[in-house]
């Protein structure tokens, strides 16, 4: 079974780095939070039970354990994001490219956890038959609750840029 586990692990660890940049972007903790998920789907993987596909199911676990530790986070204390002005870096062309995907984070770390979790499987290319059944909603309610993020997600990195 361990061996089993491993080798599944291995072939999806990516949806945990990826929760964990949804949910943790810029925590100092973030990779104490990644090996808390790996416990817990150790832990939960004895009831796996193969009605879903394997990354399904880790999803489904890995975001609520990311949704758990973040609601203890109202009782640790918290961290100041520093900005690039802080750190007086220089614009160069690696700076500039990751901008955007510093800018995406950024936005998606504003969104509530839900929020967090339905269109970060929409970026990895669930279909909202899919998401709805890893969230527990309805299709058509993920259809427009996936419409109503991305907006949300345009709004906020306008609002950055205007800063």
């Amino acid at each position: 079974m361990e061996k089993e586990f491993i080798k599944l692990l291995n072939n999806h660890i990516g949806i945990i780095y990826k929760i964990c940049n949804v949910y943790f972007y810029r925590n100092p903790l973030k990779e104490d939070y990644q090996q808390e998920i790996i416990i817990r789907l150790w832990k939960a993987f004895p009831g796996f039970r193969n009605e879903s596909e394997f990354s399904t199911w880790m999803y489904r676990v890995a975001l609520n354990t990311a949704i758990d530790i973040k609601r203890k986070f109202h009782t640790q204390p918290q961290y100041t994001e520093l900005t690039r002005d802080e750190f007086h870096l220089t614009d160069n062309k690696e700076i500039q490219k990751s901008d955007r995907k510093e800018k995406m984070y950024s936005a998606i770390n504003r969104l509530n956890d839900s929020e967090k979790a339905i269109i970060l499987l929409y970026l990895e290319g669930f279909s909202y038959n899919e998401i709805a059944g890893i969230i527990g909603i309805s299709e058509s309610n993920a259809g427009v609750k996936i419409n109503r993020i991305k907006k949300q997600l345009v709004k906020l990195i306008t609002y950055d840029r205007e800063k």
